[in-house]
């Protein structure tokens, strides 16, 4: 049985000390009563949720799995009772509006919260998750109507919201997408087509299913032009608000996975059902994105998620298991061999995964706050420059924190060896869970390229370069310090490092079509460890503030900061000459010589 200890103390020093949230979004409007006691009884209350009621059900959901008959989804025993605890305490609604029943909170608190509760249980946590990007969507293009029938149960948790666009033939492409709507006189349409791989598409634990819907109205030009967003309701309502006849949408199959077997992934058949426009007419692919923005920060924070669950259950038995002895002499006399976190191996795995969670978490959050940033400020630059930020690091936060969290949930099954292969210990079930983060709300190499196809060179590099200048100001601010030196000096080199391989990166596209999209994946890595590189330098730099505090958290931050610092930058290095080797490697060989 695997067991998970809320990281409180880390999420606290991330927001209070490192970023000072609340003093920086509490002069907001509608974040003026939002302050550090408010966070942290939010994280609390959070915390004892996914420790006594979530993640019990974690690895018998996993073995259970969802039950398919008769076009109806029975999810685990357990998870509609958890499901119900959740919604019942307002996690659903924790950042939506409070004209419509919401809470009102910053995102850069709700990342946090939906990393506890990812660690808790994945699978449990993505049913309502999904649901976030269904608030967002209808809150910003919903017409009035809609945001008043729909927008209060799907914040409530008596609703469940999806996004359906993934069809057979059109994987990534959704310009190929084939299902069609046609207009009623009423001013609703018939939507007809199949979607797959449709995340919380059908299940128990609601009562009613909301599905934004991708497809193609009769005048629509070809392409992704031509996408059009439709509402389409499980279940209609009746005029007075209230449910009423089945819509014809309904679950073909659903999928049998390698892993988050609890999350139910469902074909989905819509015959003539009724749904309505969400925002204008063809411009559906940009609504959707205002969904899958935000998903990609989730998604992100469940590599983190998964990533910090394996790190504990490691580091717990790497201090039980008895194997070898120290090199350096023995460890533990009275007993009959050291624990096997004495090995330098041992060590090296839990201090990498270590060095990059908590570089990711404080990443994640300093990304969302950006986001409240952007949404709430009064200046307009100021907003445009947190966005520029979000825009900028979502394809890092999404596709480094599951690169990562995939990577580091098989090192930390290789700390239990042999028991970690099966499935008493619950190892087995990290790395097959974290998986599908590589994968879904677009691929990481999607997202790689997205950052060096698109928001590299976006308004001649204004988002690259705003990041750049909030890293020279931390580059100025603790210039001189004996210190800082080990964190400064590495993070100026490795800036230079992706500068010039930046602009050679640029200067070789103009040559070679393939030279962005051979570099993408390692220049994401390369970019993301100098992303790091900076988040470390910061956490330094506030917990040098507290050395001669007795606590000693801030010494072990600052020892786990010089490891990633000696240990994990100076892959940079290599990730350099890897781009610089250009296409020609990779694409010489001939397709017949496969």
């Amino acid at each position: 049985m695997t067991s998970y200890t809320a990281p409180l103390r880390d999420m606290r020093f991330v927001l209070h000390e490192l970023f000072d949230v609340t003093g920086k979004l509490s002069p907001l409007p509608g974040f003026e009563e939002v302050g550090a006691e408010v966070m942290d009884a939010v994280l609390e209350e959070c915390a004892k949720l996914c420790q006594e009621v979530l993640h019990p059900l974690n690895q018998s959901g996993d073995q259970e799995g969802c039950v398919f008959k008769d076009g109806n989804v029975t999810v685990p025993k357990g998870f509609k009772d958890a499901y119900q605890q959740y919604a019942a305490g307002g996690w659903c609604g924790l950042t939506a509006s409070p004209e419509y029943g919401g809470q009102g909170l910053p995102e850069s608190l709700d990342c946090l919260v939906a990393e506890m509760v990812g660690s808790a249980n994945l699978s449990l946590g993505l049913y309502p998750g999904l649901t976030q990007g269904t608030i967002i969507t209808l809150t910003a293009l919903g017409t009035d109507e809609q945001k008043n029938s729909y927008l209060p149960k799907l914040i409530s948790g008596e609703w469940q919201g999806t996004m359906c666009l993934t069809e057979a033939h059109a994987g990534s492409d959704l310009g190929l997408l084939r299902t069609k709507a046609a207009p009623n006189k009423d001013g609703s349409f018939n939507i007809s087509g199949t979607k797959i791989f449709i995340s919380s598409g059908e299940h128990d634990l609601t009562e009613n299913i909301i599905h934004l819907v991708l497809a193609r109205l009769e005048d629509a030009p070809e392409g992704s032009r031509g996408i059009s967003m439709f509402l389409v309701p499980k279940v209609l309502l009746k005029e007075d608000g209230s449910l009423g006849a089945r819509n014809n949408v309904t679950a073909g199959s659903i999928e049998h996975k390698m892993g988050m077997s609890a999350s139910v992934t469902c074909v989905m058949n819509f015959d003539n059902a009724k749904g309505w426009l969400v925002g204008q007419p063809h411009k559906g692919l940009a609504g959707m994105f205002v969904m899958m923005n935000k998903e990609r920060l989730f998604v992100g924070g469940q590599g983190i998620s998964i990533a910090e669950l394996s790190y504990q259950n490691a580091t717990a038995y790497a201090k039980e298991r008895l194997q070898g002895r120290a090199a350096d002499g023995v460890a533990c006399p009275d007993k009959a061999a050291d624990p096997i976190i004495v090995h330098p191996d041992i060590r090296n795995r839990l201090m990498f995964s270590r060095s990059i969670i908590e570089a990711e978490r404080a990443l994640s959050v300093w990304t969302n706050m950006q986001a409240d940033i952007s949404h709430k400020h009064p200046d307009k630059s100021v907003r445009q420059k947190a966005d520029d930020m979000v825009g900028l690091m979502t394809p890092i936060v999404k596709a480094a924190s599951t690169d990562f969290g995939s990577e580091i949930a098989n090192s930390c099954l290789q700390v239990f060896g042999g028991h970690g292969y099966i499935r008493e210990y619950g190892m087995e079930q990290m790395v097959r869970d974290v998986r599908i983060t590589q994968i879904y709300e677009g691929t990481n190499a999607i997202q790689a390229m997205d950052l060096v196809g698109r928001k590299l060179g976006l308004d001649n590099g204004r988002l690259y370069k705003g990041w750049l200048d909030e890293v020279e100001e931390t580059l100025i601010r603790v210039s001189g310090r004996n210190d800082m030196s080990e964190f400064s000096g590495p993070l100026r080199d490795a800036v230079e490092r992706l500068k010039e391989c930046t602009q050679w990166l640029f200067e070789d596209a103009k040559n070679d079509p393939n030279s962005r999209n051979a570099a993408a994946c390692d220049y994401l890595r390369l970019f993301s460890l100098t992303v790091f590189a900076w988040i470390w330098t910061l956490m330094a730099e506030a917990a040098f503030a507290k050395a001669n505090s007795s606590e000693a958290f801030y010494d072990t931050k600052i020892h786990v900061g010089l490891y990633f610092m000696r240990r994990v930058l100076p892959q940079t290095t290599g990730l350099d000459s890897i781009i610089r080797a250009g296409s020609e490697p990779m694409m010489a060989l001939t397709e017949v010589a496969f």
